[in-house]
Order: structure tokens, then C-alpha cells, then sequence
């Protein structure tokens, strides 16, 4: 070709282009046409999330991972220009920090499996070392003292619901027609029962769960199936390759 053109990298012929403009003028099916309706194409990308679960613990790892965090170092950083402020800021930072992780000390040092129970302690602790955490640096804590788990409970929001968790996000393509949720029942909820689909992921013009879209998949209309060649040819052909790379190989050595 004259030049790469990305993705599309199949040039067609004058000839070709003219015996695919007969074919759909005989409109026809045979060898090389097949009649379909629009929606055979069509499918609804549904969002399937499921549950975060985490474990907290106040291990010594975790406690580095907190004390790595840009939001627990900027605790003991300044913008003050004044110089005596910019100390102060700091110093008043690094005491926080320290407070912070005498605090943390207190807190049992055998895993949490439920985020709530954590939380709990965790204000309990806060309000015996008469400490007021800033939103961020909370969230921070629970970032780096937890970690996934499949074993622990559900993490539920304030409402009680289940939190998704974005590593497990996934996405099905369910063919147009066909019930969403009859789908999702039959070909994931059966394999992964705590798993549900994020219904505000709707189409934009029809309102409906899952977001419209096509696809031509030709290898699935038009493939044809070729017979792998026998076991005893193919073995014959890898004994003559080991069979000639032995011959280069006398003729490397001397």
C-alpha cells in the first residue's frame, strides 16, 4: 500500500469493489451473503460491578504506606512566605503527624475485616487522643491501612448499600431483545452471585439500562472451520527442521 492507514489496513480492488456492488444489487444469500436484521448487530454494554471488601490492620507496612501518602506529608508543609509562619506551619504539621501515629498505636494490631468496625475504633481512638481529623487525612488513614480482601465483609455506604469496587468492574455485551436482567441472571448472577448491574448506566436516547451500541463481528458469520493437520504429519515436519537445524549447526562447530 502507498502508505499505512492505521487500523485499516486492507486495500480493495477496482474488480473487488465492483463484485461487492453486484452482490448487494442480487441481494441474495449465499457464499458470500447473508441477510441479517439491523438489530442482529445491536447489543447493550451493561456495567456489572461488585463488592469492595477490605481488611484494615495497623501493621507496620501499612503505617509506612500512611506515612508515604502526599496528604499526610503535606501536613508538615507550608506556603507561609513569612518565614517565621512557614516554621510554625511546619512544626504544627510534623506535631500533628506524630500525634496521628501515637494514636494509631493504640488501635489493635490484629486485621479488621469489616470497615465499619474499623471506623468505630478509629473515632473512638481519635476522641481519647483529643484529635479532630481533617476529611482528607481520614480518608488517607483508611487508604493505606487497608488492603483488598475477598474474605472480609462488604463495605456499604451510608445507606447500607454495597460499595462497587473498580477493580472488579466489568462490562457484557447483551444482544438487543433480549432482557437485560434475564440476561445478567442467566450469564453472570449464576457465576458470581454478589455481583449487580449499575443501572444509572443508561443509553442517552432511549433511557434504558445499558448503553446501545453495534458491532459486525465477520468472523462469526462467515467462518469456516479447517481441520488441524494429522499428529503424525506434523511430527514428521518437526523431526526434519530438528533434522536440518543439526546439519547448521555441525557446519557452525566445524
Amino acid at each position: 500500500m502507498r502508505k499505512s492507514l492505521g487500523e485499516k489496513r486492507r486495500e480493495i480492488a477496482v474488480d473487488q469493489i465492483a463484485r461487492i456492488h453486484d452482490l448487494y444489487l442480487a441481494y441474495a444469500d449465499g457464499e458470500h451473503v447473508k441477510t441479517f436484521p439491523t438489530t442482529a448487530f445491536g447489543y447493550r454494554k451493561i456495567t456489572v460491578e461488585r463488592p469492595l471488601r477490605l481488611t484494615f490492620q495497623t501493621s507496620p507496612e501499612r503505617i509506612t504506606r500512611l506515612a508515604q501518602q502526599k496528604t499526610f506529608t503535606d501536613l508538615a508543609a507550608s506556603n507561609k512566605k513569612n518565614p517565621q509562619e512557614h516554621a510554625a506551619e511546619e512544626e504544627g504539621g510534623r506535631k500533628l503527624q506524630g500525634e496521628i501515629l501515637a494514636m494509631l498505636a493504640t488501635l489493635p494490631a490484629t486485621p479488621y475485616n469489616d470497615r465499619l468496625a474499623f471506623q468505630q475504633d478509629l473515632e473512638r481512638a481519635c476522641r481519647s487522643a483529643s484529635l479532630r481529623l481533617p476529611a482528607p487525612v481520614a480518608k488517607a488513614i483508611l487508604a493505606a491501612l487497608s488492603e483488598r480482601d475477598e474474605t472480609a465483609a462488604i463495605c456499604r455506604d451510608a445507606k447500607g448499600n454495597p460499595e462497587p469496587d473498580p477493580d472488579l468492574r466489568d462490562t457484557e455485551n447483551v444482544p438487543l431483545g433480549e432482557d437485560v436482567f434475564a440476561y445478567f441472571e442467566r450469564e453472570v448472577k449464576l457465576h458470581v452471585p454478589d455481583a449487580w448491574i449499575n443501572e444509572s448506566r443508561r443509553d442517552a436516547k432511549d433511557g434504558q439500562v445499558g448503553v446501545v451500541g453495534y458491532e459486525i463481528n465477520f468472523n462469526r458469520y462467515y467462518y469456516k472451520y479447517v481441520p488441524s493437520r494429522p499428529l503424525e504429519e506434523i511430527d514428521a515436519e518437526i523431526k526434519a527442521l530438528e533434522a536440518e537445524i543439526l546439519v547448521m549447526l555441525r557446519e557452525v562447530a566445524g
